[in-house]
């Protein structure tokens, strides 16, 4: 007779990178958008619906039109319209995944260059960072929230806090007030454009 053996514990399988199957988002670039919006990279719910931000608890859209940003309320199935309102969008990176923490840093630092080619193709007045974590992972230092020293070819850079239900550092309306500090500095850039 055998005598009693623990059943024998394996390691739990490791978390896929990305997800397989799934598509990147495209960019929406034009040359001349005044502003250009940076995310880390699609995650599962929009990478599946196929557009940006389309988790119905994420705060970017309805950030956008309380802040001004845009004149209209907006969805994630609107996303294709953002160039009609002078805005880009584009990700670091561009595989989809569950979290950003699902993909290694070598996707989001060779993203960085690419994201400064875009930069220069688009000519945006602002860039702005939807998280420190993305802007972190652009430029691998540590930042505060708001307008930023540097300038990305030629573009002023304003880091807003991540609008991901994740990140609930901030309540909803704290977020929104960020947004309306993007508004007033991309406003500002362009008056001091228009006295050169």
């Amino acid at each position: 007779m055998k005598p009693d053996v623990p059943p024998r514990k394996f390691p739990r399988p490791r978390e896929p990178r990305g997800i397989d199957g799934l598509r990147p988002l495209p960019d929406y670039l034009a040359p001349g958008m005044p502003l250009m919006f940076v995310g880390f990279n699609p995650g599962e719910m929009s990478a599946r619906m196929g557009h940006y931000y389309a988790h119905p608890a994420n705060l970017f859209w309805a950030a956008l039109h309380r802040s001004g940003l845009v004149p209209e309320p907006l969805t994630f199935a609107d996303d294709h319209r953002l160039p009609e309102f002078g805005i880009a969008i584009t990700d670091l990176a561009k595989r989809p995944s569950r979290g950003a923490g699902d993909l290694p840093t070598s996707e989001f630092r060779s993203g960085r260059e690419v994201l400064r080619r875009k930069v220069r193709r688009v000519g945006p007045r602002m860039v702005a960072f939807n998280g420190k974590g993305v802007y972190e992972h652009f430029t691998g230092r540590p930042c505060r929230l708001g307008l930023q020293e540097e300038v990305i070819e030629g573009a002023r850079v304003f880091v807003l806090p991540s609008t991901s239900p994740r990140y609930a550092v901030l309540s909803r309306e704290e977020k929104i007030e960020w947004f309306r500090r993007l508004k007033q500095a991309l406003h500002e850039t362009a008056a001091q454009i228009g006295r050169r």
